[in-house]
């Protein structure tokens, strides 16, 4: 039997490489497109949770809004026009209140155990038309961030509540820095 040419081996060797190439790109553009995102936290509104300049891996959506969630949300939901990082504490039809420091949903003080003790939640007063307590419209959501002192979120007028399709994704996980990477 003779061996096949050595420019035949070459070039089915291009080939084969040529399709495993592809065949990850394709797998790639896929992933992102369909399952997976990025994205960076710029600002203070997440501390302690999340620092200015943290990397984010984020689903590329979201089916059903969950309290505790941590979300990236559209420009178009905010007058700020740039994605926001937050965490959904109310959904559909709760009722929030804020009083005495604290989130109460339902009638229920929210328990948050990623927030310092020292950490108190207020309404933000002459920068909303929200009267506490409030119910959350029929798909839109209410968001806070973890620093609550140094955040614009459901409680100011320039977010409001937030549609659910809004809601780019969910974070999953810190990619960066490396010493606090993890879910």
């Amino acid at each position: 039997m003779s061996q096949p040419p050595k420019e035949s081996r070459f070039t089915c060797a291009c080939f084969e490489l040529t399709e495993v190439l592809v065949s990850a790109v394709l797998a790639i553009a896929i992933l992102f497109s369909f399952a997976l995102r990025f994205a960076g936290v710029l600002g203070h509104s997440m501390l302690p949770t999340l620092h200015h300049h943290d990397r984010l891996a984020v689903t590329a959506h979201m089916s059903t809004p969950r309290r505790g969630a941590i979300v990236i949300i559209s420009p178009r939901a905010n007058d700020y026009r740039e994605p926001l990082v937050k965490r959904i504490v109310a959904i559909a039809g709760d009722e929030v209140d804020l009083r005495d420091g604290r989130v109460w949903i339902n009638g229920q003080a929210t328990d948050e155990p990623y927030l310092p003790a020292s950490i108190e939640t207020s309404p933000a007063p002459g920068l909303s038309d929200l009267e506490f307590p409030v119910v959350v419209p029929e798909n839109e959501v209410f968001v806070l961030g973890d620093n609550r002192g140094g955040s614009t979120d459901s409680r100011h007028g320039a977010v409001g509540f937030v549609r659910t399709d809004d809601i780019l994704g969910r974070v999953l996980f810190r990619m960066w820095p490396s010493p606090r990477a993890g879910f």
